[in-house]
């Protein structure tokens, strides 16, 4: 069973910065990407960043600059850094990772339960 669990969002201001991290479990061979979505209310889920098991990176236009996603490999675990946070990156945070198990050895994606992040003042 591949669980995906998500820490670190929270409330912050406009302009603060707020670092997510994820990791992956479960007997997992191989993972070949992950990646972070975002859902804000009364929208739909959205790619906010991506990264392969090469380092290879995208990330949407609208946070382009200003997040950051990296890798731990080792550890099967994926981070987003955040910075200069305005109000429109409010929404629930959801963790992503396209991998292969020991019961399941084909590529299949599976979703964290998402972590809210809320920038207000």
């Amino acid at each position: 069973q591949v669980q995906l669990v998500e820490s670190g969002g929270g409330l912050v201001q406009p302009g603060g910065s707020l670092k997510l991290s994820c990791a992956a479990s479960g007997n997992i061979l191989s993972i070949i990407r992950m990646a972070w979505y975002r859902q804000a209310p009364g929208k739909q889920r959205e790619l906010v960043a991506a990264i392969t098991s090469g380092g290879t990176t995208n990330y949407a236009d609208a946070v382009q600059g200003r997040f950051i996603i990296s890798r731990a490999n080792a550890k099967n675990t994926v981070f987003l850094q955040m910075d200069s946070l305005v109000p429109d990156d409010t929404a629930i945070y959801y963790c992503n990772a396209r991998l292969s198990t020991v019961e399941v050895p084909r590529w299949e994606n599976y979703w964290g339960q998402g972590t809210q992040v809320t920038v207000s003042s």
